[in-house]
């Protein structure tokens, strides 16, 4: 059985690399990923419209966007008796950067 171990505090990390880690363990499942996609055609969604949209249980649906939203990539604004979510695009831009750097397309050359 393999055990994952938490970096040593003296591992050099920066917080970069820590937000850039919370953001893809977020998104690490296919469910969020297209909760993502659906606000982002929607602009905002309430909870039981995503329920609709994913085609999960709603007490499933509900644990992918408390994530989602624990890390930051969502907001929820309660409207009695409902929550209306949206994206919070500035999250995403420790991840977007990464990804830029990876392909080049922040102007630097591809590293292999």
């Amino acid at each position: 059985m393999t055990t994952l171990l938490a970096p040593r505090p003296d591992a050099g990390f920066d917080k970069d690399d820590e937000a850039v880690a919370a953001i893809a363990k977020a998104l690490g499942h296919p469910a969020r990923i297209h909760i993502v996609r659906v606000l982002l055609a929607k602009q905002s969604c309430i909870g039981c419209d995503i329920v609709d949209e994913v085609g999960l249980a709603q007490s499933t649906v509900s644990e992918h966007l408390r994530i989602l939203k624990a890390a930051g990539i969502i907001t929820g604004q309660i409207e009695h008796p409902r929550v209306c979510y949206s994206l919070n695009p500035d999250s995403l831009t420790p991840l977007a950067a990464l990804l830029a750097a990876l392909s080049g397309a922040d102007g630097s050359a591809p590293c292999c």
